[in-house]
């Protein structure tokens, strides 16, 4: 059952505390990286027999492949994923950066340019965390940034097919390559490259603890996304709120996995007592029971406030991944709000709507990382390089700041190389 606790009764840092085992990785994908490095495409093969089961004869899914998916997919389904695409789309477009130049002093020329990122790495899980939604999240911002290039790498079934969802996702959103391997070793061949899987410069997706691991690894040799933590929600919810539905918002995240955070803050204790009351009603009938029971007993939590604003303050102080604003006039408290993945205010926008059909972006940072980073965005997947242009006699204007400047830092050759064009004058 959840555990209730009066404001003050808990740490921010236990809030979102978990009851875990840690298991250290990182030798072993450390191991793995380095084969991969080593051997490559037949070290991919050798895993793909190891844990994934399948022995495969190629790595790369074929155009035949992926239309065999799309025609197999029901089309709904289809049309699910290209009205989700459009949604994600028209959102994500709106964050385009533009280069620019400046040129309002005699003789010099600045400015910005803004380059996509060549070529982008998108790992998808396999098994029961195959989520089509993550493709599109990941794939369409970097379709509008202007990546030339997007692969995609996910785990193979045992018959050596990938899910024909994923694939469907993959083709509506451009996706330009796929492969069939996951796990660490699919991260080692994104960053190092094989015979077969070209290298990137950078990796987005989700993954488990071992592909978060290589992720991690593997940064510097290339960029990522970021290292995504167990999933959370905070929900803020006064005593108006209907308990069936703030108890179905937290295990909506409740049951991603075991270790996964649920924490509702309010300032009425007979809604707290209502929505305790309906976790319990309502987790029986869940096809992840067991995920989401164990999930809800070690990490969930319920918070209990003076007030609204105390709750507000509660969740800039923790910086949830997911935030729900569940009261009649949520626009009130969104200024105040400063630390948050993604907000879903009121009480007809339940974090799952951000999951697949709103627009904004799933992928976000975990772990009280939103104090200082950002969803998933088209800015991941471009670079910024800068120019400057000066004619002679818009150096020689700044010539003597540069040399006392340069000399104040004990860099004699950097002033040099300004007064030296200067020398003959």
């Amino acid at each position: 059952m959840i555990r209730t606790y009066k404001y003050g009764e808990i740490t921010k840092e236990e809030i979102f505390s978990r009851t875990e085992t840690t298991v250290n990785v990182e030798a072993v994908v450390a191991e793995i990286i380095e084969n991969v490095k080593t051997n490559k495409d037949s070290a991919l093969k050798l895993y793909s027999e190891k844990f994934d089961k399948v022995k495969l004869e190629a790595l790369e899914v074929t155009k035949q492949e992926i239309e065999q998916a799309v025609n197999a997919v029901e089309p709904e389904f289809i049309e699910i994923l290209k009205k989700a695409s459009k949604n994600i789309y028209e959102f994500h477009s709106r964050q385009v950066r533009n280069s620019f130049l400046i040129n309002e002093r005699d003789g010099v020329v600045i400015g910005q340019k803004v380059i996509p990122i060549e070529k982008v790495g998108l790992y998808v899980p396999g098994g029961t965390a195959a989520y089509p939604s993550s493709v599109l999240m990941n794939c369409i911002p970097a379709k509008i940034a202007g990546c030339p290039q997007i692969v995609m790498v996910t785990p193979p079934s045992k018959d050596g097919s990938v899910n024909p969802h994923i694939l469907a996702a993959a083709y509506i959103a451009g996706v330009d390559r796929v492969f069939k391997v996951g796990g660490a070793q699919a991260v080692a061949a994104l960053a190092y490259g094989t015979e077969t899987i070209p290298q990137v410069d950078k990796i987005v997706g989700p993954g488990n603890a071992f592909v978060a691991e290589a992720k991690k690894q593997v940064f510097g040799r290339v960029s990522i996304d970021m290292i995504a933590g167990p999933s959370e929600i905070l929900v803020i919810a006064d005593g108006t709120c209907n308990a069936k539905y703030v108890a179905a918002d937290l295990l909506s995240q409740a049951e991603h996995d075991k270790m996964a955070s649920a924490v509702l803050v309010t300032d009425s204790e007979e809604l707290a007592k209502k929505v305790s009351e309906e976790l319990e009603r309502q987790i029986p009938l869940l096809s992840r029971e067991e995920i989401a029971r164990t999930s809800i007993d070690n990490n969930g939590k319920i918070i209990i406030t003076t007030d609204i604003n105390q709750a507000v303050e509660v969740a800039n102080s923790i910086a949830p991944e997911h935030l729900e604003i569940c009261v009649d006039e949520p626009f009130m408290y969104l200024d105040k709000i400063k630390n948050a993945g993604s907000i879903f205010m009121g009480k007809y926008c339940p974090e799952a709507l951000g999951d697949y059909m709103a627009g904004p972006n799933h992928t976000l940072p975990t772990s009280g990382t939103a104090r200082f980073s950002s969803p998933l965005s088209v800015d991941d997947f471009v670079k910024k390089t800068q120019f400057s242009y000066f004619t002679r006699d818009a150096l020689k204007a700044l010539c003597k700041d540069v040399e006392y400047f340069a000399n104040k830092e004990g860099l004699g050759a950097h002033a040099k190389s300004a007064v030296i064009r200067f020398d003959e004058d």
